[in-house]
């Protein structure tokens, strides 16, 4: 989900709105400007080095025909997120030693876990119980770190407080305890991780689960029909809304559409510098008393994926975290998100069809109950990671109560993923002949 800040905004746009009401995009989006010259922090050994973007999004090729590449997903096995725990491999849990020379010697096997199994569960791992084990780990396996996708346009915290730390928090503020975080991939605007590891520093005392959902098995469930009407038509999310233009209601009826006019091309003009898509600004209207805002909805893209790797088809769409319907729904159970700041206001989402054609209630149910069918919730607990596969595997997070701090760190890719994708075209070739 695109994140926008107020000052941000009001750099952008400066004093052309009004004083009052300046605002521009922090985006959860693809970066055009140019990443921070600070060396990105790798270890105590790492040699600093300037740190990559996230990469662009692997969109891969249509689909010919998207029924029969469902049907054929409803035949083949699937298996999701194995677990490796330590105390399975002879290793005391305190041997920090012992496991990071098994996760160095079996790099390679861990990684190709990840990739045909969507993720890989590490348990009983004190060697990550800290940041710098942490980081061991994941540079033991030879992943390869890149900045946030969110870093040209918002700035997420790191756990240690260090803006140059690879760790980032993993949404673990007590001011968004109760707000369910709905299943996505994480991508924005034009970017996304290739990998991410999640990581438990201390456990919430309630709730908190890291969940994750294999896109296939997503793909494989959901009805045929919408299945085909939503890969033909494409879909397209409303990443931001501002609902500060009430006033213009009050011009005189001759002056609204200038103004209205202007205020649109004003507004999409600075969103636009600060992104590398085309952001589509529509005038519409909110809240309980109607305001009247502007919506800005990123472009359309396919629902449904080929995996860079293996070429499996998946599920990769946000609805479950971008609807704001579902949004709704799970706060009549979980209760509303406690909004501490003007940026909370402007930051909703939807999705829309890709011709901005409204998706049914029906259907956002069933997209929400196959999502949900295939969700696992991971009660993680300290030094505890979950590596997985940014395309195959969808992540959320449960309600908590307590103090909860997690952490994440996202990869551009891993040593060995050229030879990996090499391996499962021939295997594919083999099939074929």
């Amino acid at each position: 989900m695109v994140k926008f800040s107020i000052p941000a905004v009001a750099v952008a746009i400066g004093a052309g709105v009004s004083s009052t009401y300046a605002f521009a995009p922090v985006a959860n989006t693809g970066a055009r400007s140019v990443a921070s010259s600070a060396p990105l922090f790798m270890s105590s050994v790492a040699a600093p080095e300037q740190p990559p973007l996230a990469p662009l999004t692997v969109w891969g090729d249509r689909i010919p025909d998207i029924l029969e590449s469902q049907n054929e997903a409803k035949s083949r096995k699937m298996e999701f997120a194995p677990t490796i725990k330590a105390s399975d491999l002879g290793l005391a849990s305190d041997d920090k030693e012992g496991q990071l020379a098994y996760v160095r010697e079996h790099a390679m096997e861990i990684k190709q876990q990840m990739v045909d199994n969507g993720a890989v569960i590490f348990r009983e791992f004190d060697l990550m119980k800290e940041q710098e084990g942490f980081v061991k780990f994941y540079e033991a396996l030879g992943m390869k770190t890149c900045l946030d996708p969110l870093h040209s346009v918002s700035a997420r915290p790191t756990v240690n407080g260090d803006k140059n730390s690879p760790v980032y928090e993993a949404v673990n503020k007590e001011s968004r305890k109760n707000f369910f975080i709905g299943m996505h991939n994480e991508f924005v605007g034009t970017r996304a991780p290739r990998a991410a590891a999640f990581v438990c520093f201390k456990a919430a005392e309630t709730g908190g689960e890291f969940l994750i959902a294999d896109g296939r098995q997503i793909f494989r469930d959901l009805k045929p029909d919408l299945v085909e009407r939503l890969y033909n038509r494409n879909i397209r999310y409303s990443v931001m809304e501002l609902p500060f233009f009430g006033w213009v209601d009050n011009l005189p009826e001759f002056a609204q559409p200038a103004a209205m006019g202007a205020l649109k091309g004003l507004v999409s003009a600075a969103i636009n510098a600060k992104v590398d898509f085309s952001v589509d600004m529509q005038w519409g209207e909110g809240g309980y008393d109607n305001t009247k805002m502007l919506q800005a909805r990123a472009p359309s893209q396919p629902p449904i994926l080929v995996h860079p790797v293996t070429g499996e088809p998946h599920w990769f769409c946000n609805v479950h975290s971008h609807s704001s319907k579902l949004r709704k729904d799970r706060e009549s159970i979980y209760g509303a998100e406690r909004f501490e700041d003007g940026a909370s206001q402007i930051n909703k989402s939807d999705m829309y069809y890709g011709d901005d054609g409204a998706i049914s209630d029906e259907d956002l149910e069933h997209m929400d109950e196959i999502t949900m069918k295939n969700v696992q919730f991971v009660k993680m607990t300290e030094g505890d990671v979950v590596l997985l596969d940014n395309y195959k595997c969808m992540h959320g997070r449960n309600v908590f109560d307590g103090t909860r701090k997690h952490g994440v760190a996202w990869f551009e890719g891993w040593e060995g993923e050229a030879e990996m994708k090499a391996k499962a075209q021939q295997s594919k070739q083999a099939a074929m002949a």
